[in-house]
């Protein structure tokens, strides 16, 4: 099954275009002014999500996503800590998105935590985290 715009499988992890048009002003919050974007901000939310409910490891999303590194950039954007949450964190409250059985924030830590032991296991940890 494809979505409407018919250019990939749709997953139960997605949410609807319209669902992300309420948070994208929110995630473009955090791009920086430079070259235009060439990647669709929905089909990278949807991965990050595809990943959040999965629990998969970074380098086996679909090859129907973007590519893991992409998605992996912004999810590492978005998941910089805030006093009023991260941006991907208000993202998935604004937008209504049920995850897995433990809370968002418990699978966000766990993602975060393997990221940072896979970043660590090939020799690129930092200490500031992702």
């Amino acid at each position: 099954m494809s979505d409407a715009m018919g250019m990939r499988p749709t997953y139960p992890s997605d949410i609807s275009r319209e669902q992300f048009e309420l948070i994208r002003p929110l995630l473009e919050s955090a791009r920086k002014k430079t070259a235009p974007r060439k990647v669709d901000l929905y089909e990278v939310f949807c991965a990050v999500l595809y990943l959040l409910r999965s629990g998969c490891q970074w380098r086996m999303l679909p090859d129907s996503f973007p590519k893991w590194r992409t998605v992996h950039s912004y999810f590492a954007i978005w998941s910089q800590p805030h006093a009023e949450g991260s941006l991907l964190e208000r993202a998935l409250k604004k937008s209504g998105w049920r995850g897995p059985k433990e809370t968002g924030a418990q699978r966000l830590q766990q993602v975060l935590d393997r990221g940072r032991a896979e970043c660590e296991e090939h020799g690129h940890g930092r200490p500031e985290g992702l």
